[in-house]
């Protein structure tokens, strides 16, 4: 039996409004001349004081290398979809599947959402490369680590850096969570991870800032509303739990996985 609770089948008109309001008030200012001087005279701060310690500090370099690996952003997954998944946190144990696929919904909605914008931006000329490209005195960890650049996708840099594709995600995870956050103490832990993982980018200098606070922002809300506050994630969910039910019958009768909240039974 599912829980009707946790999405709804209908339409949040109020809350949908202001998830595209939102969005829409920060492209504008983005876009106003005065706030586009704001978001670099800051984002340029926001830089050196995260970026300019590489050089100076072996620990710091070290730390925000390994973050910016590429293996690491799996390990930030695994993290992420460890959290929506743990029953009786934010989800209680017997929701914690349909959650997942009320999630899985809108993180696709997000990526089709980021598809679309991403043409728009190119095609209004919005792009913009990262700060390690643009900056001359920026420390670029590659120049330190061309092993790890070769091996394993060290994020340094970018071409288009507008929007933020990786805070985006994080983002959207961390407000979906918000939505279901049943203490202060939850929204802490996870807005606090949010802002951590989204780290590595802005001290590598692979983003500015307004490419996560502007751009990953607008996305991500977007996402939301639409996920949300819309039936989606209702009817995305209810699809999902009836037509995955054989194979989590499957998984149920293994040992450990057995135990795992997601795999029980729904009822």
């Amino acid at each position: 039996m599912n829980n009707p609770g946790l999405f709804q089948a209908r339409w949040n008109l109020r809350r949908l409004a202001l998830c595209n309001l939102v969005p829409l008030a920060l492209l504008a200012f983005w876009l106003w001349p005065t706030g586009q001087m704001v978001c670099v005279i800051f984002d340029e701060w926001l830089f050196y004081r995260l970026n300019s310690p590489l050089a100076t500090n072996p620990i710091w370099l070290h730390i925000w290398a390994i973050a910016s690996l590429r293996p690491f952003d799996a390990v930030v997954g695994v993290i992420l979809l460890t959290l929506l998944i743990k029953g009786d946190w934010v989800f209680k144990a017997n929701e914690v599947r349909q959650a997942f696929f009320g999630f899985l919904s809108t993180l696709l909605l997000l990526l089709l959402i980021r598809m679309l914008f991403s043409k728009l931006a190119v095609h209004m000329d919005w792009q913009h490369s990262s700060p390690s490209m643009m900056i001359d005195s920026a420390v670029r960890m590659s120049d330190y680590f061309p092993g790890l650049e070769k091996a394993w996708e060290l994020k340094d840099r970018s071409s288009q850096s507008f929007p933020g594709d990786h805070a985006s995600v994080l983002l959207i995870w961390a407000l979906f969570m918000t939505v279901f956050s049943r203490s202060t103490w939850q929204t802490a832990v996870i807005w606090s991870l949010a802002l951590l993982f989204m780290m590595p980018r802005l001290v590598a200098g692979a983003h500015w800032g307004q490419d996560d606070y502007i751009g990953g922002v607008m996305l991500a809300v977007w996402a939301l509303g639409w996920g949300y506050y819309t039936p989606l994630a209702y009817y995305v969910s209810e699809f999902f739990l009836k037509v995955t039910a054989p194979v989590f019958e499957l998984l149920s009768r293994l040992p450990v996985v057995s135990r795992m909240s997601v795999v029980r039974a729904t009822s």
